[in-house]
């Protein structure tokens, strides 16, 4: 099996973890009181897309390493977790979806629901934490 960088898997998770921690303190707000704070919001997106980010780029070096075939998009590297047997094919969509999500808040951000951002602070970022440990679990093995 391909040696991984477990320091630069370690830094990526830890800037994951401390975005999370934000959002978590963000989510503890009330939906309006939320949408009503555009410097909530603003951190928030930021958060998110660098959250999602550091999973992509976690991504993207397993799959280099572990010997998948090259990505055609952010999605499609969530997809190789699944072909490699990382992930069930049902999280995978969750991660496919953190993907799109991440392009559509850096590419049409003019577009993004801020009532979306919220529900996917209080319901979807635990993906994420799901996503850490199962890597962990996969580079451990």
């Amino acid at each position: 099996m391909a040696k991984f960088n477990i320091d630069r898997i370690r830094q990526l998770a830890g800037e994951i973890n401390l975005c999370l921690s934000k959002l978590e303190k963000i989510g503890g707000l009330l939906e309006e009181e939320f949408i009503n704070n555009y410097e909530k919001i603003d951190s928030a997106k930021y958060n998110l897309i660098i959250a999602i980010e550091a999973a992509i780029d976690i991504c993207n070096h397993i799959v280099a390493k572990a010997g998948g075939r090259a990505p055609c998009d952010y999605a499609d590297c969530f997809r190789i977790l699944g072909e490699l047997g990382i992930f069930r094919e049902e999280f995978v969509k969750q991660l496919e979806k953190m993907a799109r999500f991440r392009n559509f808040l850096v590419h049409l951000y003019w577009q993004v629901d801020n009532h979306k951002v919220y529900n996917i602070i209080k319901k979807d970022i635990f993906d994420l934490k799901k996503y850490l440990k199962g890597i962990g679990e996969f580079i451990s093995e």
